[in-house]
């Protein structure tokens, strides 16, 4: 349980730290902020496009959504982070369904294996569920995904709803972000907190199986 505890503050604490101008191995929210105002009119074009490309980097999703919140406001930083998204997805889909699983492994660690049965039927569900838990990583479920048997508009349709939440919480900090010592930036922290609390009880209670099950008894 102490373990549990630390994980979730961890992870609430990275957040903070990243929304406050903080970085990871160089990359900060103030450089990518920096980088793609840069690029002025096509600001918009270059986020979307980097974040189609997350699944071949290491730069975490959460800390570009938060940028997206900061650069373009919640509504359009929303909109934007879920363009990104889906064609990230996209790719990682694509990847792993054309090129294979000895491509696709090396990204997700053989453990895709369990997505394979019932996908093709209940693929819509078994996504939406996955995608509705943040903690359970991203491009994995799209590597996953594409090695199974799952329909790719049903991926694409179950992935669009089940990031919005997400994508929601991480664009309203980073919206906030601008004003750090107000009361609705520790109002979205706050709802982070939730996010994250709700996510770690679905992962402990749902597990893959379980899932599973649920894709196929709805």
């Amino acid at each position: 349980m102490k373990i549990r505890l630390v994980i979730f503050l961890a992870i609430l604490a990275l957040t903070s730290y990243l929304a406050l101008d903080g970085s990871i191995a160089g990359i900060g929210l103030a450089k990518i902020k920096g980088c793609i105002r840069s690029f002025g009119y096509f600001a918009p074009l270059v986020y979307i496009l980097i974040f189609a490309l997350v699944p071949l980097t290491v730069v975490p999703n959460s800390l570009l959504a938060i940028s997206g919140g900061a650069l373009f406001g919640i509504y359009y930083g929303t909109l934007y982070t879920i363009i990104g998204a889906l064609s990230g997805a996209t790719i990682a889909f694509a990847l792993s369904r054309y090129l294979g699983k000895s491509i696709a492994e090396k990204f997700i660690r053989h453990k895709a294996d369990w997505l394979n049965e019932h996908a093709e039927k209940n693929g819509f569900m078994i996504v939406f569920l996955l995608r509705l838990i943040p903690l359970i990583p991203f491009d994995a479920i799209s590597y996953g995904a594409g090695l199974s048997k799952i329909r790719y508009m049903d991926f694409l349709g179950a992935t669009c709803i089940g990031i919005l939440p997400g994508v929601l919480v991480y664009s309203n900090i980073g919206d906030k972000s601008l004003d750090i010592y107000s009361a609705d930036f520790y109002l979205s922290l706050a709802i982070l907190a939730l996010l994250v609390a709700v996510s770690h009880y679905a992962k402990k209670r749902y597990t893959l199986k379980e899932v599973q099950k649920a894709g196929i008894t709805s």
